[in-house]
């Protein structure tokens, strides 16, 4: 920490964890409760709390951190950037945007006419992909009103992506909500067919739906959701906010089937705040036109240089194949222990659900023991560690986790 932050921050520095959170707490708007730890520092796949207390971190931000914390080449370059040009507008652009988005198409095998926008989250991603999804409005004697989402998907809490976005605890609160979506079982291919005719602007799908604990559907399922939309003239839209990137062991849960969108955002910065809807082909690129939408930060040179550097490195070190067998391996393990009843997942996005309810004391228990980890459901855990972990790292968490759950099954017994 520099001596300008040392003394902005002034006494907090010395303060134990408690008292910080007490201060979070009273100048915090609360829409997260009280946070787990004050978090101060990071390297690698570790971080330290206020108290000095170390944790292996395998949720990484939630699927954010792909290079782990404080990795030096990503430091590097943001720190380099920023002393060279930080933020233009949207009214120029700068090479590290031009390279970022030829990296982006080049990666997704995007045909000729495709186009990138960038933004500085998952949720503004999804929030423009929904308004693409508007200008396929069809015509006046013919319009096409309708979006479909998939239930259980979490697509953000903007007032558009919020409308994608399946749980009724966040939904409700805030409506009315822009109208038009219709929810079908997720993965029912037979459902999305009935659903989806003449009047469907567009479908909306998470190649593996994370929030609601690692879903997955398969390339099958996208293949003919890809032949159902392009057959109706509706958009397909993949999000792949939490698969994107390498988090699977490909740079897309979804490679292989081209969708008409697809948002990204997370690792896609290494932990600067960036995101990106990829539009594929010349018809759907041509439904967004000048002043129909747009952003002040999006796409600004630091982050997308952070951009370049994160996929430098996962290129470079070829952490793809390393994603792969090192998720392949931690499946396995956790398969194998008796209280895990399923193990679902790809790459280093894992989901596995428990024999008892305990989830969020398992949590709970980690934590105490130097893990963090996440409970999308009260059965379910979730794992989206670095994509730089060694097995020797997770092989700590498999055989601390025994001990973990019973200690979680014995709290919630009392």
């Amino acid at each position: 920490m520099n001596e300008i932050i040392e003394q902005e921050t002034g006494a907090l520095g010395a303060l134990q964890g408690s008292e910080l959170l007490a201060r979070y707490n009273h100048s915090l708007l609360g829409v997260f409760g009280t946070p787990q730890q004050v978090l101060v520092r990071g390297a690698g796949c570790h971080v330290w709390d206020a108290d000095g207390k170390e944790y292996l971190d395998l949720l990484s931000g939630i699927a954010v951190n792909a290079l782990g914390h404080a990795h030096p080449l990503l430091t590097s370059v943001i720190s380099s950037q920023l002393a060279t040009l930080g933020h233009i507008s949207n009214f120029f652009t700068s090479p590290t945007q031009i390279a970022l988005a030829e990296k982006l198409l080049e990666l997704s095998s995007a045909p000729e006419g495709s186009k990138v926008f960038f933004t500085n989250s998952g949720t503004e991603a999804n929030e423009a992909a929904f308004k693409l999804a508007r200008r396929n409005a069809g015509t006046p004697e013919a319009p096409r009103t309708k979006i479909i989402a998939l239930e259980q998907a979490f697509h953000g809490r903007t007032m558009g992506a919020l409308a994608l976005t399946w749980k009724q605890a966040y939904r409700e609160p805030f409506e009315p909500l822009p109208g038009g979506v219709e929810w079908i079982p997720a993965g029912d291919i037979e459902a999305l067919r009935a659903a989806v005719d003449e009047t469907t602007a567009a479908v909306f799908i998470e190649p593996i739906q994370g929030e609601a604990g690692v879903i997955e559907f398969g390339t099958g399922y996208l293949r003919e959701a890809r032949e159902i939309t392009e057959a109706a003239g509706a958009l397909l839209v993949f999000d792949e906010v939490q698969t994107g990137i390498g988090r699977t062991g490909d740079w897309f849960a979804s490679a292989g089937v081209i969708p008409d969108a697809m948002t990204l955002a997370k690792g896609l910065g290494g932990g600067f705040p960036i995101g990106a809807m990829v539009v594929f082909g010349t018809e759907a690129t041509g439904l967004l036109t000048p002043g129909q939408h747009g952003t002040t930060f999006g796409g600004n040179p630091v982050a997308t240089a952070a951009a370049l550097a994160t996929l430098h490195v996962i290129e470079s070190q070829d952490l793809l194949a390393q994603v792969r067998s090192v998720g392949q391996e931690i499946r396995t393990k956790l398969a194998a222990l008796d209280f895990v009843t399923a193990v679902r997942g790809q790459g280093l996005l894992i989901g596995f659900d428990l024999a008892a309810a305990v989830a969020p004391a398992v949590v709970t228990a980690a934590l105490a023991a130097g893990f963090i980890i996440n409970a999308p459901g009260p059965n379910t855990l979730r794992l989206a560690p670095p994509l730089i972990i060694t097995t020797e790292q997770l092989d700590t968490f498999v055989a601390a986790l025994p001990a973990i759950y019973a200690a979680a099954v014995a709290g919630t017994q009392e």
